[in-house]
This record gives structure tokens, C-alpha cells and sequence, in this order.
């Protein structure tokens, strides 16, 4: 997991697997930790996923969660194939906001 910050935005880069253990926990701490520090705009940049499982996807839900309610924007970016029908299967893709590449996810916060 990396963090960069692109026009004001921070640009989280999610690689591997989120999974149940310290996958999820790892990736639930570092948006807490940049909540707490007041970002409150976040991109996921999800496009070196290569697998994600319903713990996973329970983590996603909570960190958007949370986001909102500390009046932050989480988006997400470069979503694959398998991701996408997943959060379609799960009808969280009406949940939320998705962007086919990091750029047009950072210029929707303009």
C-alpha cells in the first residue's frame, strides 16, 4: 500500500489481496490514520488487485462508512473486471462511486 498525494487528493495504490487478517487490517488502519489526520478526500486506486473476499469486501464497507461520517469522500479507481462483477453481484457498486482511472476519480473532486 502506498500513499501519494495528487492535486490535493490522497491517492491510496491497494496491491495484492484484501483478505480477513492483516490485509484488511492493515488497509483499515491507513485510511484511519489519514481521517484522523484530516484528509478528508481519498481515491483507492484498485487496479493491482488481484483478489478480494467478502471479509475484504466487509472492510471496504466499513471504511466508507467511516469516511462519510468524518465528512470525508472515498472513491474508487481502476476497479478490474472480477472487482467490478463482485460489487455487482453484491449491489455495492450502488453504493459507490467508481471511476475507471485515477484521474478522472481525482479531476470529480473538483
Amino acid at each position: 500500500m502506498t500513499d501519494r498525494d495528487v492535486s490535493g487528493v490522497d491517492v491510496l495504490d491497494i496491491e495484492g489481496r484484501i483478505v480477513l487478517g492483516e490485509e484488511s487490517n492493515s488497509f483499515r488502519e491507513k485510511v484511519k490514520s489519514l481521517l484522523a489526520a484530516g484528509h478528508k478526500k481519498i481515491v483507492l486506486n484498485l487496479a493491482n488487485v488481484t483478489y478480494i473476499d467478502s471479509a475484504g469486501l466487509g472492510t471496504l464497507v466499513a471504511i466508507f462508512h467511516s469516511s462519510r461520517t468524518q465528512g470525508a469522500t472515498l472513491k474508487l479507481a481502476n476497479l478490474g473486471s472480477k472487482f467490478r462483477e463482485v460489487l455487482q453481484v453484491t449491489r455495492l457498486m450502488t453504493v459507490f462511486e467508481t471511476y475507471d482511472s485515477e484521474a478522472a476519480a481525482v479531476q470529480s473532486f473538483k
